[in-house]
């Protein structure tokens, strides 16, 4: 009779479990909140762009005060901040329910083949829940244009987005350049990928 409890007592903890769970999964590409957290120096034009533009093609955004760059990320021998170190910083820190992308104007690295610190525009892990972009690499007139289109491309790995072949498209790969003036828009693949996850598109995007 024991043996009897015991059993459909854990098969109850089980089928709970599995239900939660279950609600969990369902809800997760739909109520995922995008948090933009600047670091400071930012201008504030640029991270305001960036929120406003973002919210156009997904409705769960919100902007945090700005925070200073973590010391443990700076590499003052070249007098920059190493990408996947703020990366980590920002993911200690980011709700299960939550992606964050943080903005620097500072100059951001990582390191790609044999270059131990090679100089980015942005960086972003295919999947992930944290990010980074940055302004420094940009050029002066329509900076703030530039960063959200760096910044919506690290967001589309975030949320498992690989690079696309189509040059137009917002997750072409740079390859060590500035192209945001060649990329205007997510491609039909890569945009029905992303309505799939909770993205929205009014119907002149």
């Amino acid at each position: 009779m024991i043996k009897q409890f015991i059993q459909l007592f854990c098969f109850y903890i089980l089928f709970i479990s599995c239900r939660h769970n279950a609600s969990i999964s369902s809800g997760d590409k739909n109520n995922i909140i995008i948090s933009i957290q600047p670091f400071s120096g930012i201008p504030t034009a640029e991270k305001e762009y960036v929120f406003n533009e973002l919210k156009k093609k997904y409705p769960l955004v919100e902007i945090k005060e700005n925070i200073d760059l973590p010391l443990l990320a700076y590499n003052a021998i070249r007098n920059r901040y190493r990408a996947d170190s703020l990366i980590n910083f920002l993911h200690t820190g980011v709700a299960t329910d939550h992606i964050i992308i943080g903005l620097t104007n500072r100059d951001i690295s990582r390191t790609k083949d044999n270059v131990a610190d090679w100089g980015v525009m942005g960086l972003g892990f295919c999947p992930g829940n944290a990010c980074v972009a940055s302004s420094f690499r940009l050029q002066a007139y329509d900076k703030s244009k530039q960063l959200f289109k760096v910044a919506i491309h690290e967001l589309g790995h975030t949320f498992g987005l690989p690079h696309c072949s189509v040059s137009t498209c917002f997750m072409h790969d740079a390859e060590g350049k500035n192209r945001s003036n060649e990329e205007n828009e997510f491609c039909g693949k890569c945009k029905s990928y992303l309505i799939s996850k909770g993205w929205k598109f009014s119907t002149k995007n």
